[in-house]
């Protein structure tokens, strides 16, 4: 089962959140201050981190971003008071996966959980598949690895599972509900600026240093895989 690391500095939250985990099999360490926690994630490596934004010592940005300079993998959960959407942008900028606010369920937060940490049954999916190449851009599945003129592209494993969902059906209108689906494992997200945060990264590591751009913006609607040369490249 899956390893946890909950960072919460509400006694109370941190405790009930602990206990469900246990309760559903998970095996969790937990933290109430942002130094001790990051050094609890780098020397011991969880699956999933849970982290709450307003912490002492270091914030829930400041965390999340050192994490994310040398593990791409972890799938990160923001668990947050804070409901302002410049504060979810943020976060996910930062390097969460995912978000959730409080108060929340019980249910929701497992299904969350779970969601995030399909990690196994994706590497299964993923390394069965065949190598993409368009334009000039080359995703190797099996290897987790996007280049882009003949340069390894760095994303995060969402962004890469992002853009292999994009790429798998190139010329179909994907929705966000879709996306939200094969990406996350939900039905919905709690807000579609997860997936718009995600694809604007997304972008900037590909698109950016490519003489393409491959993910078109179907307005109100999603995205669409398309490899269309950019004027004067």
């Amino acid at each position: 089962m899956a390893d946890i690391l909950v960072v919460e500095d509400d006694p109370i939250i941190r405790r009930t959140v602990d206990y469900a985990l246990r309760r559903a099999g998970f095996t969790t360490r937990v933290s109430g201050d942002g130094v001790e926690a990051l050094a609890m994630a780098q020397a011991e490596a969880p699956d999933l981190i849970l982290l709450d934004l307003m912490l002492p010592g270091i914030d829930g940005f400041e965390f999340a971003q050192r994490i994310r300079r040398t593990d791409h993998e972890v799938a990160i959960i923001m668990v947050t008071a804070l409901s302002q959407e410049s504060d979810t942008v943020r976060g996910l900028d930062a390097g969460a996966d995912d978000y959730i606010t409080k108060p929340f369920s019980t249910e929701e937060l497992l299904a969350r959980v779970r969601a995030n940490l399909r990690r196994v049954r994706e590497r299964a999916v993923l390394e069965a598949d065949d190598t993409i190449e368009i334009g000039d851009l080359v995703i190797e599945p099996s290897q987790l690895r996007v280049q882009v003129a003949g340069v390894p592209a760095r994303l995060r494993l969402k962004e890469f599972q992002l853009l292999l969902a994009l790429a798998r059906e190139p010329g179909r209108l994907m929705t966000r509900q879709k996306l939200a689906q094969e990406v996350w494992g939900y039905d919905h997200l709690a807000s579609s600026r997860t997936i718009d945060v995600h694809i604007r990264r997304l972008r900037q590591a590909v698109e950016d240093v490519s003489a393409f751009d491959y993910i078109q913006t179907v307005h109100g609607a999603g995205y669409r895989f398309e490899a269309r040369a950019k004027v004067g490249a």
